[in-house]
């Protein structure tokens, strides 16, 4: 050993993998046999990946490269390969680690086994959290024993002493599973590894150099093994960006601070600071600042030096930061890092990308995107991909957004949801469903199945949809009787896994059986095809073999958010095969990594820094009692990870004013950058660009629709609800009876106005031809009438109904005189050259020898000031087809015009409205006006756009139109307001 020790720091400014490279080249590689017996220790896979690729840029040739061991790898001992190697040992073997997974059920099993209020899919996703916390602990070497004698228990809410205590009952119980199973925690194993390397390196230092490079992990055991590789003969450890120019004042000011003797308490560390970590490590090793050398190796990659000392200014503590403005201008400026802010997300990602594909305008130049905002780099590679250029975002997607994983969550929130409409679809028309060449048959099926289940919800299950679909009555029949088929077979494929979601309680394994078993029937083999596939694959597996450590039963009704939570947290990474000079990093996955353009994307508070994970097991003040690392600690890893962005020979920082929802607020880091340089320069070209790239130049707003077919094409039939519509948006009309265009009804839909009112207007009929209008039959008939509405819909809307249908029977039988005629008949007549059609609801025989005209109404009845205006006249068009005998049956003269609604007016439900009064009160029309006012509106209306040329504009009389069916075909809002006649 030696008695120096060999302590190094990278500077920001320059690029890190690259100075390491050449600089271990110009130690070590006289001996090409010397550079290859060495190791370099890194902190993660992905800092191998990055300085190999240094070390090819740096050699320019052909080279043995050094062993490269990543002491993040959870298999550590495996990847290091002989100089881990414990074969050589006089102590006894390490015990294996226990299975993340298996851990993870376990815990779930205890949590549960303690509160019978969590449900299996909460208590493993609190398994999850109690899992980071006891790595937490592992890490830091903290015993849980101490969490008894921490002394903050009196001023403890409820919450989370409940945690607390359920915290320690587990951490009892959790070393006799690790016991029983015969194996350890794999933080615990990772320290007794590190630990007995340290161990043999101190005792007989390796002949092989070793370099510890860009590890930044504060741990003891890592900051032991650090301390050991300094000393060694040919040792070396290599910090980045370790401020060798801080005052030591400020040094001193980011702690850690020991407990205070009288209190036992901690004062509060600058954890958010980007040297805070660095001074933790430095700490641990052992070691001052003062020790530490700059790695004198320049690269090509470099930014000026200057740049170090700026970032390392902008990073002041805040009570510091009243000395920016006595520094020197050249300390201030942040020559070559540009801005970029613009209004939308949207703009941000344009304006990325267009950089990106600048920087492939000159011959081998690179660039990198980094940002933790990972909506924001699947935009930025979807507009890369738009120009032909493939770039893949190393930092991966979860697999719950992958297609292997929406399926597998698709089918079982179909299977908890009984196979409700929206879920079943969903699931159906996945894009793996029936992939290949049975595809385009599949969907056909699909579609005919999405048009019958469109509408309020069917009854729950397989059976209520096969229900559904062979009830022979209503409009849709037709369409229903279609599915039936398609959904025989559809029937089969979900029959097994619909057995398995109907218990109350189910053994897991068997359900995830089911549910791999239910996604090959409709994938097959495809469903596991590709690094996607394979990684659903695997946790399935993974999931079905632990499955037996975990809660023994779980309600099938939880395994959609089981499997969620599970896979929202492998990230699966697209296999190599982008650009060779593009990239687009997440932060962890970008530290060390250099570029000619670094973007740094996504500067704005809750994305860079993210908002700290709350911890649900152990409070604040606990944690800080305990020693265990801040929530606040992430704050200061991602100011060391910008910083270290920043250091790049070009950066451009960018950020969007809003988001999705609402204004958004710049980063703390881009507001210092703002204020330490008086303002940074701007990317106003690029951004021209990028609001410009997709400006279609000029704009030629459609003019308001009016076709005008041949009057010989024309209908010559004409329902009376369709008349105004005629009359007020001609437009709509053409659509609907022309084009024959029909709006759907949106899937799982609630009731709305128009079958809440064919469900009464069906109930009054069944009540008048089958019951006689017995007062005590209309109740339960609208009774069983709701019995298939939604349930909320049945509980909001059924006491308002019962107090309306409770009015009619009252109404009813309060005109003696009058007698029901007939209800729902249909007929017709020729009228100025067309058919005239209708259905009335009720016709009733008045006591002076004439009839009246009954219209249900579940909302507001038409105003008088649309009837005078000539519209709404739907009675007097019945009463017309009535007084000339288009109603089989039906004779005289109509004098009455009468709506019933059952809408609310003066507190209580249930009123009579009429457009005729014999004196003519309030506007209305005399009776006998009526119908022939009626008469002339339609042969009016008739004669210019049925037996006449008329042209059918769009939204003639809008203020009688209120229906928006047809407002996407005309394309409304393009010429609406414009144009108006």
């Amino acid at each position: 050993m030696t008695s120096r020790l060999n302590l190094f720091t990278i500077p920001p400014h320059r690029a890190f993998a690259d100075a390491l490279a050449q600089g271990l080249i110009r130690r070590h590689g006289g001996d090409p046999l010397r550079l290859a017996r060495g190791v370099v220790l890194v902190p993660t896979n992905r800092a191998k990946r990055t300085i190999t690729d240094a070390f090819v840029r740096a050699s320019g040739g052909g080279l043995l490269l050094p062993r490269m061991v990543a002491i993040g790898d959870p298999e550590l001992d495996e990847a290091a390969g002989p100089f881990l190697d414990p074969a050589d040992d006089d102590d006894a073997p390490i015990p294996p680690a226990v299975d993340p997974l298996q851990r993870r059920m376990i815990l779930a099993r205890l949590i549960e086994a303690h509160d019978r209020s969590v449900d299996a899919a909460e208590a493993v996703r609190l398994a999850g959290d109690l899992g980071r916390t006891l790595d937490q602990m592992l890490v830091e070497e903290i015993a849980p024993s101490a969490l008894r004698d921490v002394v903050l228990l009196d001023h403890l809410t409820v919450h989370w002493q409940r945690a607390l205590d359920l915290f320690e009952i587990i951490l009892e119980k959790w070393p006799q599973e690790l016991e029983k199973l015969g194996r350890i925690d794999l933080a615990e194993r990772r320290n007794r590894l590190l630990d007995r390397v340290a161990k043999r390196w101190s005792a007989e230092p390796p002949e092989r150099f070793v370099c510890a490079a860009g590890i930044t992990t504060s741990a003891p055991a890592i900051a032991r093994l650090l301390r050991v590789v300094a000393g060694l003969p040919q040792g070396q450890v290599v910090l980045p960006g370790v401020d060798l120019a801080m005052a030591d004042e400020e040094w001193a000011m980011l702690g850690p601070f020991p407990a205070d003797p009288a209190s036992g308490r901690r004062k509060r560390s600058l954890e958010t600071h980007p040297q805070f970590h660095l001074k933790l490590l430095i700490d641990r090793i052992g070691v001052q600042r003062g020790e530490f050398e700059t790695w004198r190796v320049a690269t090509e990659l470099d930014a000026p030096p200057a740049r170090s000392k700026a970032i390392a200014s902008a990073m002041m503590p805040a009570e510091r930061t009243t000395l920016w403005s006595d520094l020197p201008a050249g300390e201030r400026r942040l020559a070559g890092v540009r801005v970029l802010e613009v209004a939308t997300p949207a703009e941000e990602a344009q304006g990325i990308a267009l950089a990106l594909r600048q920087a492939l305008e000159e011959p081998g130049r690179t660039a990198a995107l980094v940002t933790p905002d990972r909506a924001l780099a699947k935009r930025v590679a979807a507009h890369c991909a738009r120009w032909g250029i493939a770039i893949d975002d190393s930092a991966g997607s979860a697999l719950a957004i992958l297609p292997p994983g929406t399926l597998l969550l698709a089918l079982a929130e179909a299977a908890a949801q009984s196979f409700a409409p929206m879920a079943l679809l969903a699931l159906l028309k996945h894009p793996l469903v029936r992939a290949g060449e049975a595809r385009i048959g599949w969907l056909e099926q699909v579609r005919i199945l999405d048009l019958a289940l469109r509408g309020p919800r069917p009854p729950a299950g397989l059976a209520g949809v096969t229900a559904h679909l062979a009830d022979p009555e209503g409009y849709d029949a037709r369409m229903r009787a279609r599915a039936i088929e398609p959904w025989a077979e559809i029937t089969a494929l979900l029959e097994p896994i619909e057995a398995a979601f109907a218990a109350e309680m189910v053994p897991p394994a068997m359900l995830l059986a089911q549910l791999r078993e239910g996604a090959e029937r409709l994938c097959g083999e495809r469903l596991w095809a590709g690094v996607d596939g394979r990684a659903a694959a695997a946790l399935l597996d993974d999931l079905e073999r632990e499955a037996v450590h975990g809660p023994a039963l779980i309600a099938p009704a939880s395994l959609p958010a089981l499997l969620r939570t599970l896979m929202d947290e492998v990230a699966v990474r697209p296999p190599q095969g982008g650009h060779p000079r593009l990239a687009i990093l997440g932060v962890i996955e970008a530290r060390l990594h250099a570029a000619d353009l670094l973007v740094l994307g996504g500067l704005n508070e809750g994305v860079w820094p993210g908002l700290p994970a709350p911890d649900p097991w152990l409070a604040p003040r606990i944690r800080s009692e305990l020693g265990l690392p801040g929530l606040e600690r992430r704050i200061g890893l991602a100011a060391h990870d910008l910083a270290q962005g920043l250091g790049a020979r070009e950066v451009l920082l960018t950020r969007a004013k809003r988001d999705a929802g609402a204004p958004t607020i710049a980063s703390r880091f881009w507001l210092r950058l703002e204020a330490l340089s008086g303002g940074l320069e701007r990317a106003s070209a690029l951004e021209a660009w990028a609001r410009a790239i997709d400006v279609p130049g000029e704009h030629k707003p459609v003019a308001r629709p009016e076709p005008c077919p041949p009057v010989a094409i024309r209908p010559r039939s004409i329902p009376v609800t369709d008349v105004d519509r005629l009359k007020a948006d001609p437009y709509a009309f053409y659509a609907k009876r022309m084009l024959r265009l029909r709006p759907l009804d949106p899937v799982d839909a609630d009731p709305s106005a128009a079958w809440r009112g064919t469900a009464v207007h069906d109930a009054l009929e069944q009540w008048a031809r089958h019951d006689g209008c017995d007062p005590d039959a209309l109740e339960p008939r609208v009774l069983e009438m709701l019995r298939a509405a939604h349930p909320m819909m049945r509980a909001l809307w059924q006491p308002r109904l019962i107090e309306a249908v409770r009015w009619i029977v009252r109404e009813t039988a309060a005109h003696p005189a009058r007698r029901i005629l007939a209800v729902e008949q249909e007929g017709g007549i020729d009228i100025a050259g067309v058919r005239l059609t209708g259905k009335f609801d009720r016709i009733d025989a008045m006591g002076d020898g004439t009839i009246g005209i009954v219209d249900y109404k579940t909302g507001q009845p038409p105003s008088t000031k649309a009837v005078r205006a000539g519209y709404s006249l739907q009675l007097g068009l019945l009463g017309l087809i009535a007084e000339r005998g288009g109603f089989a049956g039906i004779s005289g003269r109509a004098s009455c015009f009468e709506y019933w609604s059952l809408a609310r007016k003066n507190g209580e439900f249930g009123y009579v409205a009429t457009p005729v009064d014999p004196a003519e009160k309030y506007g209305r029309m005399k009776p006998e006006e009526f119908v022939p006012t009626a008469a002339k509106n339609f042969a009016d209306t008739a004669g210019r756009y049925l037996t006449g040329g008329e042209a059918f504009t769009a939204k003639l009389h809008p203020e009688y139109a209120p229906y928006s069916d047809y407002d996407q075909l005309m394309r409304r809002d393009e010429w609406y307001g414009r144009e108006r006649r």
